[in-house]
Order: structure tokens, then sequence, then C-alpha cells
């Protein structure tokens, strides 16, 4: 396996393969079959027009022969920051084949995430678009270049200015390639992230063809599905739950949306014929509030909602107020999902996140000790399984901390198990603020406000949002004589230090200091109780 990453034990990968769930698929070839046996089939909506089989398949053909003329080679790693588009789609499947694996990072991260992105992964590219919501990507690849003397190409999707087109690359003449190991790495997703910046997963061609195979079987998606990707394609959940490369593993047709909102989805869906979409929980009530408004039938259409807390009252207007059938998930990049699926009694996600993807999934609630509570107690939970990583990328120290001996993940979630197996999440163990579905390390939060001179010291919690379910607070000890700063101050002065808008602070709390433990480690726990009702209109921006 590349460098850095740490591969599965031989007896449980001899294991998954024997159990048919390895088949030693590859993920470039997901459109291939489709495009010889039924080459105007629409593979993909997007932007107002209809790419078939064919033209994706051969797209990806030319680009992946571009990128091997400009050097490019297996085991190379890209950084791919692009939003929902076709180009996304092409670029992947190229990159697959050429056996070079995406780092797929978010089109909200900047200068600071994508700068470590491309550090940790000696990155030989980049891949962004050229302006989207007035954000100019090419003037922070600028930025980015000169920190990383290895990043030897800028590929823009859209104007260049001075950089190289995608485009441009993707005009190159098809050309045979050895195809990859089904047990290397085929791309890096990227955690939610507890301290500092994200840890990278490795996902391999093995684990991830398994894992959409296996979620399009449990959603009943096939050749006559349509897809709707309305959350980021980048995230795991859009990718491959099944998302779109389940979708074009099938044969049907993933439809590309630029945000969940109703107005920009809803046409979509009554257009396109969509079966299959997932949600953040957030988004749930504007559905719901908002449905009546447009002609669409949401009958035939199921939904995926995971990411963080969804409240049982939402859940249970679902089927009958918008017609559509919802489906509970508990879903981690790192390759553990368990959700409920559509044939479940209707009570099931309402008040679980239903059973694992696969029966070698091994689940385990332990207390504090290691030792494994009862059905209905609350625990950590930890896992290991067939698409279940065994170690971050170049990680070492963390993954001592991270997974037990024997390779059980420390998911750092508190959940507890129904005497059938299926898994309620109460809580999390990590220090993470969960807004909305995007996960904010506090800590990273922290080491930026800490730069800011009137900051003396800084914890970063969690506060409740009937929007978001979380956003983030900033609880400060001003600097001796300085004069305090204000929320927008902060803001301002985190986002010139090129962290994403996400991860600002949305709230501002002062204290004279911060309260302890007996250990001396900043106590959160009292921090959030202090100030989980104490929102204050003032002091938002």
């Amino acid at each position: 396996m590349l460098q850095g990453c740490v591969p599965w034990p031989e007896e449980a990968a001899a294991r998954y393969r024997a159990a048919g769930y390895w088949r030693g698929e590859v993920l470039g070839g997901l459109t291939a079959e489709t495009a010889k046996s039924d080459p105007g089939r629409i593979a993909i909506v997007a932007g107002g027009r209809r790419h078939t089989y064919a033209e994706v398949n051969e797209r990806a053909d030319r680009l992946a022969a571009g990128l091997h003329a400009l050097g490019v080679r297996a085991g190379d790693r890209v950084v791919v920051q692009l939003p929902n588009s076709v180009e996304f789609v092409v670029l992947c499947l190229a990159l697959f084949r050429l056996g070079a694996p995406p780092v797929l990072a978010l089109p909200a991260h900047r200068r600071s995430e994508i700068g470590y992105l491309c550090s940790l992964t000696e990155a030989v590219a980049y891949v962004c678009p050229d302006v989207v919501q007035g954000f100019d990507y090419r003037e922070m690849a600028r930025e980015i270049g000169r920190d990383a003397p290895g990043l030897r190409h800028v590929l823009v999707a859209g104007d260049p200015a001075g950089f190289r087109s995608l485009d441009e690359v993707a005009e190159a003449v098809p050309a045979e390639l050895p195809a990859p190991d089904p047990g290397e790495v085929a791309f890096f997703l990227l955690s939610g992230g507890t301290t500092g910046l994200p840890k990278l997963i490795p996902r391999t061609h093995d684990d991830y063809a398994f894992q959409i195979r296996a979620t399009a079987e449990a959603m009943g998606f096939d050749e006559n599905g349509v897809y709707l990707a309305a959350l980021p394609i980048a995230h795991n959940a859009a990718l491959g739950c099944p998302g779109v490369l389940g979708a074009l593993r099938a044969g049907g047709t993933a439809v590309l949306a630029g945000s969940p909102s109703p107005d920009e989805v809803f046409p979509l869906i009554a257009r396109e014929g969509v079966t299959l979409t997932t949600l953040m929980p957030a988004f749930l009530p504007l559905w719901l509030d908002l449905a009546d408004l447009f002609d669409v039938d949401l009958s035939n259409l199921v939904i995926e909602v995971g990411g963080a807390k969804l409240q049982p009252e939402i859940a249970a207007r679902v089927r009958p107020e918008l017609g559509a059938t919802l489906t509970h998930w508990f879903g981690m990049a790192e390759g553990l999902l368990c959700f409920t699926r559509p044939q479940d009694p209707p009570e099931a996600p309402v008040h679980t996140q239903g059973r694992p993807l696969c029966p070698d999934d091994e689940m385990r609630v332990v207390d504090e000790d290691g030792r494994d509570v009862p059905a209905g107690a609350v625990g950590e939970l930890i896992a290991r399984g067939p698409c279940l990583l065994r170690g971050y990328y170049r990680a070492p120290e963390y993954n001592e901390r991270a997974f037990t001996p024997d390779g059980y993940l420390r998911t750092g979630d508190l959940v507890s198990l129904t005497e059938r197996g299926e898994l309620v999440v109460e809580g999390r163990i990590k220090d993470v603020v969960n807004r909305g579905g995007e996960k904010v390390p506090a800590e990273e939060v922290e080491e930026h406000l800490l730069a800011h001179p009137a900051v003396r010291d800084v914890a970063v919690v969690a506060v409740p949002d009937r929007a978001l379910g979380e956003k983030t607070c900033a609880v400060v000890v001003a600097a001796a004589g300085a004069e305090p700063p204000t929320l927008g101050g902060l803001r301002d002065f985190v986002q010139a230090r090129g962290l994403a808008e996400y991860k600002l602070p949305d709230r501002l709390r002062f204290v004279d200091a911060l309260p302890r433990t007996s250990i001396g480690k900043i106590d959160k726990v009292t921090l959030r109780r202090r100030f989980a009702d104490r929102a204050d209109p003032a002091q938002r921006r």
C-alpha cells in the first residue's frame, strides 16, 4: 500500500475477499461497462446539461492521458477542490485510472487547509475552479504555490488566468495505461477532525467499491435510479453512500446541484425523477416548511439523513408531510456506516440509526476501561470492518491513540445498541462542533484565535442552535491592557489567516479565566453548560 498508509492485516483482507466484499474492482472502471452497452444513457446532469456515459467515459480517458503526459504517475497525490460539477467526476475517474489518488478538499476550504493538504501529501498538482461566489481560487493557488515547492501543476476548471486549463489537458489522445492494484489507495477523504487540521483517510479501490455496491443494494438503487447530489460530492455521504459513484456503478443517473435549497432542488427532483438523495438534518425543516409551495411529488423519493443530530419530531414529519421515505444514517468517512433501510418500520428512523452496512462490521460499545457494556447502556463506539481504515495517512503517533491494539477505531462517539443491534447515537466525546454537518475542530480554531494580540486565552465550544444543531462559541480571556476584540474583528482576523468560513466563530463570550479540571485541562463541559442558553443576537454578524 502507498507509503504512509496502514494496510489491513493479511488475515482480515483474505477474509473480506473470501466473503465477496472485496472483488478486485477498480473505481476508474465505473462508467466503462455502461459506456459500451448503452453509450447514450445519461450519466450526469449538471449545470443544465446532460452528459452520456460514452461522453463521460471518453473525457475521463482523455484527461487521464493528458495528466500522464504532464508527468502525473501512479502513487502521485493530486489535491482536488472543485464544486459539484461534471469536471469533478471526470477528473476523479481519470485519476482513479492513473492510480494517482485525489485528495478531496471541500469548496469551503481556504489557504490554511489547502496549503496543509498540499504539504502533507507532497501533492504534485492542485485542481481548482476559477471564481465561485466571488472567491478567486487562482489567487489562493498562487499563495499556496509559493509555500509548496513540490507542487508542479495548478490546473483550473474555467479561466486559467496564467495557470493551465483543465480542458486543455483533457484534449489528449486516449492511451493505454496500466490498471491500478485494487488493494491500493484510490483516493483520500478528510476526517471531521478532532484536534487541529483534518486527518487524511485512505480509501482503497477494494473497500470503496464494496461500499458503493452494498449501499446501492440496500437502498434499492439500480440502473433506473436517479441520485441527487445536493451536498458537496467531496463528502463521503454524497460521493459514495451510494452517492454519485454508486449511481454510476449501477448504471443510473447522478444529478448535481449547488445546494439543498428547495428552490434549486425541488424543480430538479420533479424534472429528473430523482429517487434518492442525501441531506443534513438542518435542511429537513426547510424542506418540510416549503414543500407545499412547490408542485413536486416526493412519494418516490428516499432521503438519507445523517451527519448531525436529527430531532425525532422532525423525523416523524417526513412521511406524512413530504410523502418521502426517510432513512437515518450514522456515517464516517473512515468507513463505518449504520443506517435504517427503506423497508424498515416507520418508527425505526425516528429513534435509531439502524444497522451496520456489512455483517462483518464489528461494533463494540465500551466503557472508559475498554470493557463491553450491556445492550441499552451508553459507551464509546469502537469498530472495525471491510471498509474501516486501519490507520490515518502519515499519522503514526495519532494512530497509536485512535486505534486499539487489535485494530478497532475509537470513534469518540457515545452510543448505545438496542437488543436487536440497532445503533442509537447519544453524544460525542471528541472536541468537535458539528455545525450543520460540517465538523469544526475546536483546537484548530483556538490556535488561530490565540494569534490575535487581544486574546490571552480561548476555548471554542459548541452551543445549541435550532437551525444548524450546533454553532461555535469562542470563550475568550482578553489580554491585559488590550481592548476586548469584537466578534466581527475576530472573524475577519482568522479568515485573513486562511480559515474556512464555516469554521469562523458564531458567538463570542468573555470570562476572566477559563475553568479548569483537576488535572489542569480546560473544563469545556462547564463552558458548554454555562453558555448553552445565552444567545446574544448583538454579538453575531
